[in-house]
C-alpha cells in the first residue's frame, strides 16, 4: 500500500510520542530468556522482527521460516546449533537467501556445530543439527557485522567451556557488541573484553529471577530527531522511555543533531527534543558504529541542503537492501547529487526538491521512515508504506498524532 504524504507541519509545538523497546536489545534479550526461563521481559519491542524471534524460539517445526529478519537468522542460527538432538532448517524471504551467513557458519562449525546449506553455499536456508559444543576458542575478523559477534556470545554461556572470542583487525559496530556483554552482565553471565579478545564464562549455577526492562529504540527515535530538525524552531517532542547511559550505539543521535539545531534534555524517564537556532555547516560522520541511522542523517541533511560526507557504511550493502545504492536513487528522484562507494556517501549541497516524488521502500522499512520527514518540506509518496511494521508498526499513526496529512 502507498502512502501519500501531504505538506504537514508539527501542530502541536510539544508532542508527546511512546516508542516500543529496542529491538536490538529485544531480540538479544529474547533468545537469552530462552536459554534462561527465569527471566521475564518488559517493554518488549512490537516489531515484526522481534514477534518473528518470538515465534521461532517457541516453535516445534522442522523448517523456521524469518521471513526478512536478519538479527533473527543470525541469532538463531547460533542458538539451534546447540539445542541438542534438534533438527531444523533455518530459512527466510527471498532477500534474505541472498544475505550472507557464511562467516557465522564457519565460526560455529569451527566449535564444533553441524550446519549444512540446503541451496546456495555461503547463503540460507541452512540445515542445522544441534549438538553440545566443547571448543571454546574461535576467530573472526574483527570488520564483520556485529551479529555474528553477538550471535556467539549470546550462546557462549551455555558451551561447556564457555567462549575464548579473538576479533582480527580493526573492531567495528563496538557498541552493538558492548550492548550484547552488558546485557550478559545484568544476568549475572561472567565476561571481559581486553584488546581484540572477548572471554565469556560457562554458567556454573542456574540465574536467580528477574525482571529486565528494555529501552525504548533509539533508531525509531532517530526519525523524531529529523522531525524536530525540519520543523520551525521552538518545536518539541518528547520520547519515552530513553536513558543518558543508554547501551544503544544509536544514542549518539543526541551529539550528531546538535548539528542541526536539535537540543536534548533527559527527564526522569523520556527526553526531549527542542528546535534552536543554528547555523547550518557541512557534516563529515564515521557512522561505523551507528550504520543504521545513516539513512536517517542523509536525507535530514539534504531536506536542509546541506552536504554531508558518511563513512563507514560497509555493513549497509547486506542489509534489507543495497542501502547506499537505494539511497543514491531516491535522494536523486528528489534532485539530489549523491556519490557512493562501498563503505560511504557523499551528499552534495541542494535547495533543489521535487514534490510528489515517489519514494520505493526496497521492503526496507528504514528507507520508508528516513524519508517521511520531507513532507514537512514537500508533498511525496511513500510506496509500500506498510514495510515499517519490521520495526515500527505505529509509525504512521505517531506521525498523523504528530499533525502529518496522510492518506492511503
Amino acid at each position: 500500500m502507498n502512502f501519500t504524504l501531504n505538506k504537514s507541519s508539527i501542530q502541536n509545538r510539544q508532542s508527546k510520542i511512546t516508542i516500543t523497546g529496542s529491538k536490538s536489545e529485544s531480540n538479544r534479550l529474547l533468545l537469552l530468556q530462552a536459554l534462561y526461563p527465569e527471566f521475564k521481559l518488559e517493554n518488549v519491542s512490537n516489531s515484526d522482527d522481534s514477534n518473528l524471534m518470538t515465534n521461532a524460539l517457541n516453535s516445534q517445526s522442522d523448517i523456521v521460516d524469518i521471513h526478512h529478519a536478519g538479527t533473527a537468522m543470525r541469532f538463531l542460527t547460533a542458538y539451534f546449533s546447540i539445542q541438542e538432538g534438534r533438527e531444523v532448517i533455518l530459512t527466510g524471504s527471498k532477500r534474505m537467501k541472498e544475505r550472507p551467513i557464511k562467516i557465522l557458519v564457519e565460526a560455529l562449525q569451527d566449535l564444533g556445530a553441524e550446519i549444512s546449506y540446503e541451496e546456495n553455499k555461503g547463503f540460507p536456508p541452512i540445515r542445522i543439527k544441534g549438538k553440545k559444543l566443547t571448543k571454546h576458542k574461535v576467530a573472526l575478523k574483527a570488520n564483520v557485522s556485529s551479529q555474528y559477534i553477538s550471535a556467539l556470545l549470546l550462546i557462549a554461556s551455555k558451551l561447556e567451556n564457555g567462549l575464548e572470542l579473538t576479533l582480527e583487525g580493526q573492531i567495528t559496530s563496538i557498541p552493538y557488541i558492548n550492548m550484547t556483554l552488558s546485557l550478559l552482565n545484568e544476568i549475572g553471565i561472567e565476561n571481559s573484553f581486553v584488546g581484540n579478545t572477548i572471554t565469556v564464562k560457562p554458567i556454573t549455577q542456574k540465574p536467580k529471577p528477574k525482571t529486565l526492562t528494555v529501552e525504548s529504540d533509539w533508531s525509531s527515535a532517530s526519525y523524531y530527531f529529523s522531525i524536530v530538525a525540519l520543523s520551525d524552531v521552538g518545536t518539541e517532542i518528547t520520547l519515552s522511555s530513553y536513558k543518558s547511559n543508554s547501551l544503544q550505539g544509536d544514542s549518539v543521535l543526541v551529539e550528531i543533531y546538535k548539528h542541526f539545531g536539535v537540543s536534548s534534555v533527559f527527564n526522569e524517564n523520556s527526553i526531549t527534543l527542542k528546535k534552536e537556532t543554528i547555523e547550518f555547516k557541512p557534516l563529515t560522520l564515521d557512522l561505523k558504529n551507528a550504520p543504521d541511522i545513516a539513512q536517517t542523517i542523509a536525507v535530514t541533511c539534504f531536506s536542509l541542503g546541506i552536504s554531508c560526507d558518511l563513512t563507514g557504511l560497509h555493513t549497509l550493502k547486506i542489509k534489507e537492501t543495497d542501502r547506499l545504492v537505494a539511497l543514491k536513487t531516491e535522494i536523486e528522484k528528489l534532485g539530489g547529487k549523491v556519490e557512493i562507494t562501498d563503505k560511504s556517501l557523499h551528499l552534495s549541497a541542494s535547495n533543489s526538491l521535487k514534490e510528489l516524488v515517489s519514494i520505493a521502500t526496497y521492503n526496507d522499512h528504514r528507507m520508508a521512515m528516513a524519508f517521511a520527514p520531507l513532507a514537512l518540506k514537500t508533498p511525496i509518496i511513500i510506496e509500500d508504506a506498510m514495510v515499517v511494521s519490521k520495526s515500527y508498526p505505529t509509525f504512521w499513526d505517531d506521525l498523523i498524532s504528530l499533525g502529518f496529512k496522510i492518506t492511503k
